[in-house]
Order: structure tokens, then C-alpha cells, then sequence
């Protein structure tokens, strides 16, 4: 028996009536909680964050006490470490002393044991390290959470372009069943001599132009769902279900209506607060490699044990002491140190001024984005109303024998492409309604409001006839 390839059942069964209707419809509210959890840059992003985190425990190393255990095992004949050996361990006797004894001594075991604290006094350049560590950890975060929120304008983006991808496919459903029964229609005409043959070919032509566009458009349908699915992290992108049709206008408009304006709000966007702390943890680096050039003071306490045969036995001895150290010349690698980290500053503060433009930049073009998205959705609007007015009229001229069967077809098409660009218009305010709210730093999610004004279901036209 043939084995059919599991990529082309999956397309196939897509493509199958009723396939899409059987799933409950993913809801946008649904669709960007299922984001902020599994989508691929938001768990990059999050991973970022962590690891950066992490490092910025790295310098703790230079300011808090440390504290360990050590063990270790020497044999050995050198004189020198024999004889300090025997005294370690308590053991020194007067035949000890032996001039040949001393020089020639016979294999010395010693088993070693310690507790070992250090103590950091002052390392100034741990203190600012660990600062611009932090700094850098809160700008990862920062990262994350502006990763976050574009992928929430992705998710809204990618969802309504998926519903919209299932209304078009609706709409050009319907008109290819208009252009079908244009078509027999027609055909009957011509058997009663109404109309030529020339008429019959272009309604045929015009019942073809639709349902290519209809094709083309479930192709679409299924590409955007497809899409929707990976943006959300999904590894299964072919089960995806969404409703059949975009909010109403009114509905659109109204919450456009609500929208906030630009204004200041673009100072708490978190790419820019990553920005300010990416340039407080340069700044914080420059003076951690400034203080490289000051000395360092560091204190220990030892506990050791000494015993020829066992771990931590014997007499034990303790040591203290503080240490201090001052690098005066290290082949000038201070001094490149100082001016790297000083160079880093510099592009820091000038990334930050330049991330502050273009929120303000962005902002001001999302504002006027949402207005030119208002003003041609009502140009769509009045043009889909114009074109179904045109249609009906004509319709009605050409039952009356005072239109062709051109102009009918005409008006048609150009209902049809009036209600796909009104559709469109629609879709294109949603997304700057969403583009808007992420350059101002609100949260683009806000639109999931819209859901209860969203079709429930699936695209049910498209699935009723399984010829088209």
C-alpha cells in the first residue's frame, strides 16, 4: 500500500469542508496569552534575560566572603618539605635533628585538611563591576518585556490578517456562486435568443477571474493561519481555528475613539528604559575599569590539619592575615581597559538618545497612522456603499432589458472589490490601533476587547460547497 506524506494530508485535510468549523475558534485573548508563553522570541528573550541575570553575580565574588574546605594527600622526600612536614604534624623528636636524617630523610606522608575564609576589604573595581552588572541584568529584563509587547503587536497583527485572509475567502465564496448562476442564467438566455453567445463567453470569463481570486484566497487563508501558529510557538501549525470575519466598522471606530494619544506615554516604553539602563551599566563599567588602577585589600583565615594518616586529625594550626596589592604597571592594559570602557559609555549614552528619538519618531507616526487608517476606512466605506448601490441598480436596469450583461458583470466586480478593500481598510486601522499603543508603550493586547464583537465560528460559507 503507498504511504501518502503526513505534510500532504495535513494541507489536504485544510483544504476539506468542514476541517476549519470542527476546532473552536481561537479567541485574540486566548491567542496572546498562549504568546506571552510559548512564543519563540519571548522565550529567547526571557532566556537572554536570565542569563544575563545570572552573570550579574559574577562580581559578588570580589565582595562577599567566601568560605571552603580543602583536603589533599603529600608523600615526598625533599628535605626541606619532610622536615616541615614532622613539624606540621607534631612530630619533631631530637632524632629529628640528625645531620643524615636531615639529608637523606626517608618518605614523609602527610594528609592535609583546611577551613579556609577570605574576606574582600576594598575592591572598588568588584563594587562598580557588580553595579554595571545589575544595570545590564535589569536592561536584559527591560529586553524582554519590549520583546514581549512586539510580540503582542505581532500576535494582533498576524490574527486579524488570518481573519481577514477567512473574509475574503467568504466574499469571493459568494461571488463566485453569483457568477455561477450569472453564467447559467445566461446560458438560458441564449437558448431563448435574449442574448448572444458574446455574452455567455464573458459571463464564463468573469465566473473564472472569481474563482481563481477564490483559490488564491484559500491558499492565503492558509498560509496566515499557518503563520498565526508559529508567531504563537507552536510546532504544530496546522491546527489553528479562528473566527470568519473582522469586528464591524462602528466597532473598530469606537475603539479607535478611546485610543490614547501619543503624548509623553513613549518615555515608558521598555526598549527605551533598556536603553537608559544599558548606558547607567556602561557608565558604571568605566568606572570599574577605573578602579582597577587602586589597590586591593583582601583578609583570610586559615584552619589547617596535618596528620600521616587521616583527614582533619592531628593538632591543628590556624592563620590570619590581610594581604594588599597594587597593580602599578600592567603592560598598559589598564589603561586600554579605561579607554574601551569609556568608548562603550559614550555609544551607550548616544544609543540611548537615539532610542528616545525614535519612540517620540514612532509615536508621532503611529498617531497619524490611526488617523489616515480612519480616513480611508470611511473612503472604503463609502465606496462599498456606492458600489452595492451601483450594483442593485444596475441589476435592476438589466432585469428591465436596459443593461448589458458587461455592465452587470462590471458592477459586480466592482462591489465585490469595493466590500474586499472596505475589509481591508478595517483590518488596516485594527493594526494601527495595535502599532499605535506598542509605540506608545501601552499594551497592544487592549484590542482583545474586541473579541466579543468577532463571528464565533469559523468561515461555514466557505465550507458548504465543496466544488469551489
Amino acid at each position: 500500500m503507498r504511504t501518502i506524506p503526513y505534510s500532504l494530508v495535513a494541507v489536504a485535510a485544510l483544504a476539506l469542508p468542514g476541517f476549519a468549523a470542527a476546532q473552536s475558534p481561537l479567541r485574540l485573548a486566548d491567542a496572546l496569552a498562549e504568546a506571552d508563553r510559548r512564543a519563540f522570541a519571548n522565550r529567547q528573550a526571557s532566556a537572554n534575560a536570565a542569563s544575563s541575570r545570572a552573570q550579574a553575580a559574577l562580581p559578588l565574588k570580589g565582595i562577599l566572603p567566601s568560605a571552603r574546605v580543602e583536603g589533599g594527600f603529600v608523600r615526598t622526600t625533599d628535605p626541606i618539605g619532610a622536615f616541615g612536614t614532622t613539624l606540621r604534624q607534631r612530630a619533631v623528636t631530637p632524632a629529628a635533628f640528625d645531620p643524615a636524617r636531615l639529608n637523606d630523610p626517608a618518605p614523609v606522608n602527610n594528609v592535609t585538611g583546611g577551613l579556609v575564609l577570605e574576606v574582600p576589604v576594598f575592591n572598588a573595581d568588584a563594587l562598580t563591576g557588580w553595579r554595571a552588572a545589575r544595570s545590564a541584568a535589569d536592561a536584559g529584563d527591560a529586553m524582554a518585556e519590549w520583546t514581549a509587547v512586539s510580540t503582542r503587536a505581532m500576535v494582533v497583527k498576524a490574527y486579524y490578517g488570518a481573519v481577514l485572509a477567512e473574509e475574503k475567502v467568504a466574499m469571493l465564496t459568494q461571488a463566485t456562486r453569483a457568477a455561477q448562476a450569472a453564467v447559467r442564467q445566461v446560458e438560458s438566455m441564449v437558448r431563448q435568443g435574449l442574448v448572444t453567445k458574446a455574452d455567455q463567453l464573458q459571463a464564463s470569463v468573469r465566473a473564472g477571474e472569481v474563482q481563481s481570486q477564490l483559490l488564491g484566497a484559500r491558499h492565503d487563508a492558509i498560509t496566515a493561519r499557518q503563520q498565526l501558529a508559529m508567531l504563537l510557538g507552536r510546532t504544530d501549525t496546522n491546527a489553528v481555528s479562528i473566527p470568519s470575519a473582522l469586528p464591524s466598522d462602528s466597532v473598530v471606530r469606537a475603539f479607535a475613539r478611546a485610543t490614547p494619544a501619543a503624548g509623553g506615554a513613549h518615555l515608558t516604553r521598555d526598549d527605551v528604559r533598556a536603553a537608559q539602563l544599558g548606558a547607567k551599566a556602561a557608565v558604571a563599567d568605566r568606572q570599574r575599569a577605573t578602579a582597577t588602577l587602586l589597590p586591593r585589600v583582601n583578609g583570610f583565615a586559615r584552619y589547617d590539619y596535618n596528620s600521616p594518616a587521616t583527614l582533619y586529625a592531628g593538632k591543628p594550626n590556624w592563620t590570619v592575615g590581610v594581604m594588599g596589592s597594587w597593580s602599578l604597571f600592567g603592560g598598559a592594559s589598564e589603561l586600554a581597559d579605561v579607554a574601551g570602557a569609556s568608548a562603550r559609555a559614550r555609544n551607550a549614552r548616544a544609543s540611548e538618545d537615539a532610542a528616545k528619538v525614535n519612540a517620540r519618531i514612532e509615536a508621532d507616526a503611529a498617531a497619524r497612522g490611526v488617523v489616515l487608517a480612519l480616513q480611508r476606512l470611511d473612503l472604503a466605506t463609502s465606496a462599498a456603499t456606492q458600489s452595492t448601490e451601483a450594483h442593485r441598480l444596475v441589476e435592476k436596469r438589466y432585469g428591465g432589458g436596459l443593461a448589458t450583461v458587461a455592465e452587470l458583470l462590471g458592477a459586480e466586480s466592482a462591489a465585490t472589490g469595493a466590500a474586499l478593500a472596505q475589509a481591508a481598510a478595517r483590518y488596516a486601522l485594527i493594526d494601527a490601533l495595535a502599532q499605535h499603543r506598542r509605540a506608545i508603550g501601552a499594551d497592544p493586547g487592549a484590542l482583545a476587547q474586541l473579541d466579543a464583537t468577532t463571528s464565533p465560528s469559523t468561515n461555514d460559507v466557505r465550507n458548504e460547497d465543496p466544488t469551489l
